[in-house]
């Protein structure tokens, strides 16, 4: 009882890196933002290539702004051309000379190409529109993807690499494989 006896134990392996405690709470220190994913979709969904310029993906904003830019163009021409050929039916159904109609009463489009024409560009106009908006979309998802894939462990700790695996029977014919190794 008079002995005083020193215990020696093992280092805590609960820690975490990056994490410390304060009270009861565990603080994240280093890289990991649990509000970045959410940021950068908020900024894409405000003005489209934001999120990518959030994530420091300086190179695919341009990519977004073309993406959106061809759905765009094709959605005006479509509707100035749908409103070109609306109006010259209406005024041939009114009895009035529309643009396809000369001086002297000569129709270089029927009636029918009329209303052909008007359901095709309204179908083509619909059709960039639904494409700019899964565009639209579609670049908010991949800004928050990319964000939340930033925070993702990439140490080199963690690998897969192809190898080639010799058959002890089968010398002729090499098996592709792969390895998964684990480091802790």
């Amino acid at each position: 009882m008079f002995f005083s006896f020193h215990l020696f134990s093992q280092k805590d392996s609960t820690n975490v890196k990056g994490l410390k405690v304060e009270g009861d709470v565990f603080v994240q220190e280093g890289v990991y933002k649990p509000l970045a994913p959410a940021r950068a979709a908020f900024y894409s969904a405000i003005f489209p290539g934001m999120g990518q310029v959030y994530n420091k993906k300086y190179w695919k904003a341009p990519i977004v702004w073309g993406a959106l830019a061809i759905p765009t163009y094709f959605y005006l021409e479509n509707n100035s051309e749908y409103k070109r050929f609306r109006t010259a039916y209406k005024l041939r159904k009114t009895g009035f000379q529309d643009e396809f109609t000369d001086d002297l009463g000569t129709v270089s489009v029927s009636l029918e190409t009329l209303e052909r024409a008007q359901k095709q560009l309204r179908e083509n106009r619909d059709l960039s529109l639904l494409s700019g908006v899964i565009l639209y979309v579609l670049q908010i998802v991949e800004a928050s993807v990319n964000a939340h894939l930033l925070q993702f462990n990439t140490d080199d700790n963690l690998t897969f690499r192809p190898t080639f695996v010799q058959d002890p029977i089968l010398f002729d014919a090499p098996k592709v494989g792969f390895t998964l190794k684990y480091t802790f």
